[in-house]
C-alpha cells in the first residue's frame, strides 16, 4: 500500500529500542499509523504521486510526541478565568491583582477564585484581614502556588462556619493568632472545609476550559496529558469527567487524556463498573479513565512533606507539635486500603508522596496490589527518596511520576530544609532509571506552567539560567541524558497507561511526531538555551497535523 504522508529532508529520532535515538532519515504514514521508519532512498520507493510530503529542514528534528504525565488539565484550564497571583513579589502586589479581579465581578456574592501567592517570595503569611482590603465582603479562595494552602476571606469562614472553636482537621492545619481564631490561612485537608462550598463549574465549562488548554498543549508538542485531578469534592464523578466524555462524544478532544478521581469520587466510579483504561467516551476515543489519586502528605513549600528526620521548626510556619516530620494527608493504612478497594475493583492508584517518610509508606501500600490493576500503579512527585527504596519501584513494578521543573522553584528551599540530604537524596531522576524503574515526567500545571521544555532542560542540567552565572547544578548526579529525558516524556507515560501502540516512531505505533530546532537536541545542557525554548514548529496526532507554524 502505497503512503499517505512521508515525513523526511532532517533527522528523526524514533526512539525504537532501549537505548539511543533511533536515528532514521524518513518516516512513512499510513492510516494514522507509522508505516515504515528508515532510509529516505527506501521510503520513496514505497510513496506515490498521491503521498503528501513534510520536509524537514537541516536545522530541524522530529521526535515523538510528548506527554505530561501530571498536568491537571481541567483545573489549568479553568484557571484562566481566576486571578493569578503566580508574578506578584509583595503581597501589596497580590492585593492589587485581587482588587482589580474582585471589580468585575457582578455580584458581592460570586465567589472570587485564584491561586499562585507564595509565602516565600512575598515575607508574610497573609491573612483574612489583607482581603478586606481588596476584596470587601466578598467570598474569596486563593490556592497558594503548591496549591497545598489556601487563603480564604472573614466571609468564605463564615460561609463554611469556620471559626476559634473548630478543631484542625485530620491532615490539615488551620492556622490560628494569639486568641485561637483563623487568620485566613487552611493547610493540606483543612482547606476543604471551605473548598466544599465554593460552587463546582459546570460540565460545559470544564469542557471549554479543556479545550482551550488542549490547543496550548498541542502548540508546544504535548500530544497527551495525564489529568491526576478532577475538580470535585462532591458525591459522583464530577465535571472533569462529564467535560472529557462530552468532548470525546462529539470528537472534539484534540489530545489524549487520562482522567484519574479522587477518593470522594471512587464509589461513584465503582457503581459505573469503570476500569482503569477504560474509555470515557466512545471506544477508540481520546478519553480514559486513569487512576485513584490519593495524598500521602503535604507539601515542601507547606513544610507538611511527611519526612524520615526532622526538619527545625521556622518562625511563623505551621510546625505544631507533632508535625516536626511533616503530616500524613490519607494515613499509609488508609491509603493501603483504598488502593487494595480500587485494585479489587480494577482502578489502579497514584498517590501524592514527596517526603521520604511518604514514599516509604506509599511502597509499603501499593506494592501489595501492584500487579493487580490494568494500568501501572505510581507515586507522584518523590521530591526526598531514601537510597533504600530506590529499588522497590522496579522490583514491585511501581511508576515513577516526577516533574523535574521542580527543581528549579524549589532547590533553595529544599537546600534549607533538608540540608545536605537534599542534593543526595532530592528529586531523583537517574538514580530511579539506574535502579530499573519506570520514570516518567511531566509539569504539574498549574501550579508550574504548562510549557515541558524547561523541564526537559531542568532534568538534563539540574540548574536554571536564573540562579545566576556562577550557579551549580542542584544534585549533578542525578542528571540525565537528553535521550533519557525525551523517553520519560514519550515512552514511559504510555507504559504507565498500558499503551502499547505509541511513544516511539516505530511501525506500528501512532504517529505522533513533534518537529522541534535541531539545536535543542545538540546543545541540550545549556541551561535556558534552546532545549529549555523550544517551540515545535510543527505537531501531528494520528498522523494528522494540528499546529503548524
Amino acid at each position: 500500500m502505497p503512503l499517505e504522508l512521508l515525513v523526511s529532508g532532517g533527522r528523526i529520532a524514533t526512539l525504537a529500542g532501549d537505548r539511543g535515538f533511533g536515528w532514521v532519515e524518513a518516516v512513512g504514514i499510513t492510516d494514522g499509523r507509522v508505516a515504515f521508519a528508515g532510509s529516505a532512498v527506501d521510503l520513496e520507493t514505497r510513496a506515490d504521486p498521491f503521498t503528501r510530503r513534510i520536509e524537514l529542514d537541516p536545522d530541524e528534528v522530529a521526535i515523538p510526541g510528548l506527554t505530561d504525565a501530571h498536568l491537571h488539565l481541567a483545573e489549568g484550564g479553568l484557571s484562566a478565568d481566576r486571578v493569578d497571583l503566580t508574578g506578584t513579589r509583595s503581597l501589596d502586589e497580590g492585593l492589587e491583582a485581587i482588587r482589580a479581579a474582585a471589580s468585575v465581578l457582578a455580584a458581592s456574592e460570586t465567589w472570587l477564585e485564584g491561586h499562585g501567592w507564595l509565602r516565600d517570595r512575598w515575607g508574610v503569611w497573609p491573612t483574612a484581614d489583607d482581603l478586606e482590603r481588596a476584596a470587601p465582603g466578598r467570598p474569596v479562595a486563593l490556592w497558594a502556588h503548591d496549591h497545598h494552602a489556601l487563603w480564604v476571606s472573614h466571609r468564605a469562614l463564615r460561609i463554611a462556619g469556620v471559626d476559634a472553636t473548630t478543631t484542625d482537621p485530620d491532615g490539615g492545619i488551620i492556622r490560628r493568632d494569639e486568641s485561637g481564631a483563623p487568620t485566613g490561612i487552611l493547610h493540606e485537608t483543612a482547606a476543604r472545609l471551605v473548598m466544599r462550598h465554593v460552587p463546582p463549574p459546570t460540565a460545559e465549562r470544564a469542557e471549554a476550559a479543556v479545550a482551550r488548554l488542549s490547543r496550548e498543549l498541542i502548540r508546544l508538542g504535548v500530544v497527551a496529558v495525564h489529568d491526576p485531578g478532577a475538580l470535585s469534592l462532591q458525591e459522583g464523578l464530577g465535571p472533569a469527567i462529564a467535560g472529557y466524555r462530552a468532548l470525546d462524544e462529539r470528537d472534539d478532544l484534540p489530545i489524549r487524556v487520562h482522567a484519574s478521581i479522587r477518593s470522594e469520587q471512587l464509589a461513584a466510579a465503582i457503581t459505573e463498573g469503570l476500569r482503569s483504561g477504560d474509555p470515557l467516551g466512545p471506544p477508540g476515543g481520546r478519553a480514559r479513565f486513569g487512576w485513584l489519586k490519593l495524598f500521602a502528605d503535604g507539601t515542601l513549600g507547606s513544610r507538611t512533606a511527611a519526612l524520615l528526620e526532622p526538619i527545625e521548626p521556622e518562625p511563623g510556619r505551621p510546625l505544631a507539635a507533632g508535625t516536626e516530620r511533616g503530616i500524613w494527608l490519607t494515613p499509609p493504612d488508609e491509603v493501603a486500603a483504598l488502593a487494595a478497594r480500587a485494585a479489587a475493583a480494577g482502578i489502579a492508584t497514584q498517590v501524592h508522596a514527596i517526603g521520604d517518610r511518604a514514599c516509604r509508606a506509599t511502597l509499603d501500600a501499593l506494592e501489595a496490589v501492584s500487579s493487580r490493576t490494568p494500568l501501572v500503579p505510581r507515586l507522584e512527585h518523590i521530591q526526598l527518596l531514601h537510597p533504600d527504596d530506590r529499588p522497590r519501584f522496579a522490583r514491585a513494578g511501581i511508576g515513577a511520576s516526577i516533574q523535574p521543573i521542580h527543581v528549579r522553584s524549589d532547590a533553595a528551599s529544599a537546600r534549607r530544609l533538608w540540608g545536605d540530604r537534599a542534593e543526595t537524596r532530592g528529586y531523583p531522576m537517574r538514580s530511579l532509571l539506574d535502579a530499573g524503574a519506570i520514570v516518567a515526567f511531566g509539569t504539574d500545571a498549574p501550579v508550574e506552567p504548562i510549557d515541558p521544555w524547561p523541564g526537559l532542560s531542568m532534568a538534563v542540567t539540574r540548574v536554571d539560567a536564573s540562579w545566576g552565572a556562577d550557579a551549580k547544578p542542584f544534585g549533578p548526579d542525578e542528571r540525565v541524558t537528553l535521550e533519557q529525558a525525551l523517553r520519560a516524556a514519550c515512552i514511559a507515560p504510555a507504559v504507565l497507561a498500558a499503551e502499547t501502540d505509541r511513544g516511539r516512531l516505530v511501525t506500528g505505533q501512532r504517529a505522533d511526531l513533534v518537529v522541534i530546532p535541531a539545536r535543542a537536541v545538540s546543545h541540550p545542557v545549556e541551561p535556558g538555551g534552546a532545549l529549555a525554548t523550544a517551540r515545535p514548529r510543527l505537531v501531528m496526532i494520528d498522523g494528522t497535523v494540528l499546529f503548524e507554524a
